[in-house]
């Protein structure tokens, strides 16, 4: 399967001279029918800081929307949760962070492993939708493979994610299924949070934010609004804010 130039993953080693003398590792994952290139900019800036950074490309993307139909919720937790294994293995303290789905699979990760995540940064997450058409996904992901495409909500002129133009729907119903079952888990978070979100968003809905806040653990959770960005906002007017936000959270939540 040829996979797109831009998708390969991101690593960055971490330079601990940058970091008073921690190791310090960043995983970021990037989210549903959109591959490394939307987040690569966010883990190039963390990575001149200093920081150890992984950016996986998730099995399915950056290849082809047909392909990706073949992969489920568990694909792509398990390729996220290898990456988190070799950050921990290499440093002293990991934050995870997430576009969209990559938010809701972060807070996977911090539920399953609260003593191991130090932060999370969540830009845009998606964990619940008020669309009330995803109760035909069932039924429809066996007559019809594909509806349009999600990608490229953003404001920025010019910027693009490269990712599909369709949304395999075998592929977003696995994602479906696997939000009730991370929304029960959420009292299991209990690391800082980090969250931003944009005020126009015309691919998460409002119905994820509150569950996030309001179930997880955490006792510190930041909302920052991104007022100048759409959905993909790591490529938008606000990437900028949402770098530096997140590097000063990072050198917070995992100083000594």
């Amino acid at each position: 399967m040829t996979t797109d130039p831009l998708a390969s993953p991101l690593r960055i080693a971490a330079q601990p001279e940058l970091t008073g003398g921690r190791r310090v590792g960043v995983l970021l994952s990037h989210g549903f029918t959109g591959q490394p290139a939307s987040i690569k900019p966010w883990g190039e800036h963390l990575g001149a800081l200093g920081y150890a950074v992984s950016v996986p490309r998730l099995p399915g993307h950056g290849t082809t929307w047909q392909e990706c139909n073949t992969t489920t919720w568990d694909d792509w937790y398990g390729e996220l949760t290898r990456a988190f294994d070799a950050l921990c293995l290499e440093n002293d303290a990991v934050v995870v962070g997430g576009l969209s789905m990559g938010g809701a699979l972060s807070l996977r990760l911090a539920a399953d492993h609260a003593d191991q995540v130090s932060g999370l940064v969540l830009v845009n997450p998606a964990v619940a939708t008020r669309r009330l058409d995803v109760k035909l996904l069932p039924v429809l992901k066996h007559v019809v493979p594909s509806f349009p495409g999600l990608a490229n909500d953003i404001k920025r002129a010019g910027a693009d994610e490269r990712g599909y133009d369709r949304t395999p729907l075998k592929a977003i119903h696995s994602l479906m299924r696997a939000w009730p079952p991370l929304v029960a888990d959420l009292p299991k978070v209990t690391c800082p949070i980090l969250y931003l979100r944009s005020t126009v968003d015309h691919v998460v809905d409002e119905a994820s934010q509150p569950l996030i806040t309001g179930k997880v653990s955490s006792r510190d959770v930041t909302v920052v609004t991104l007022t100048d960005s759409y959905h993909v906002a790591t490529l938008d007017n606000d990437a900028p804010r949402i770098f530096d936000e997140s590097a000063a959270f990072v050198a917070r939540t995992t100083a000594a």
